[in-house]
């Protein structure tokens, strides 16, 4: 990757995670103009286009997103989501089942301010071995990160969620069980962890924390979309 794709990478990552989807959009289609390989690209991109009611686009983005991360559970529900807003609900019921037959697969003394930075500097490690598709070394990253700081929950919630997507659901869910022991009003670990527990079969167990979810934030819009996935099987 070219440093003006990486920048446009790291830059659409961070406009996406503040919300700001036209901007975002922007640098996210600049990334898979020169490298189409990345399936959280594609799962904002569907993101945005179904926040726009534009499910045919969110439909193609979530597809490529499984095409190239089979195990990703974020797009396999959002794309569940999508096929029942198209009338699709053969095909969103076959994602479903897919995702529920997933096989499941100390701190250094150091002061807590150059802890903390070490950390991050782990995690940002972590996510360039993301970036050239070397989960084995992300994974390492961020577990040394954890290790650091087994407090953060964002640092927790991004290792559970790596984990998850690469399908090893049980140390996912250990660690987004810690992350929402360090800080149990942190959203987006409530997010993954339904995610999580939906993969290992335990529906009741997701829809509870997406439940929380929206009980801290009414207006989350991914929630809601997960929320809508349950509604919708328990239809068919």
């Amino acid at each position: 990757m070219d440093d003006s794709t990486k920048q446009q990478l790291l830059l659409g990552r961070e406009r996406f995670g503040r919300g700001e989807y036209e901007l975002a959009e922007l640098a996210l289609r600049e990334v898979i103009a020169k490298e189409d390989r990345y399936a959280d690209v594609h799962d904002m991109l569907g993101i945005i286009a179904h926040a726009r009611s534009n499910y045919v686009a969110a439909e193609h983005h979530f597809e490529r997103a499984l095409a190239l991360n089979p195990h990703y559970t974020e797009a396999a529900l959002n794309l569940a989501v999508t096929y029942n807003d198209r009338g699709k609900y053969e095909a969103a019921r076959e994602v479903y089942q897919k995702l529920r037959a997933q096989p499941a697969h100390g701190s250094l003394d150091i002061e807590p301010f150059a802890r903390g930075k070490i950390a991050n500097m782990h995690a940002e490690l972590g996510d360039a071995y993301l970036d050239v598709e070397h989960v084995h070394e992300a994974v390492t990253e961020y577990e040394k990160a954890v290790t650091l700081c087994p407090d953060f929950a964002d640092l927790r919630t991004r290792l559970g969620a790596i984990l998850r997507d690469h399908g090893d659901l049980a140390k996912s869910q250990t660690h987004l069980e810690e992350a929402i022991r360090a800080r149990p009003t942190y959203v987006p670990a409530h997010l993954h962890l339904g995610a999580t527990l939906l993969a290992l079969g335990n529906r009741a167990d997701a829809e509870a924390h997406w439940k929380r979810v929206l009980e801290l934030e009414p207006d989350n819009s991914r929630a809601r979309m997960y929320m809508r996935t349950l509604e919708a099987t328990d239809k068919t």
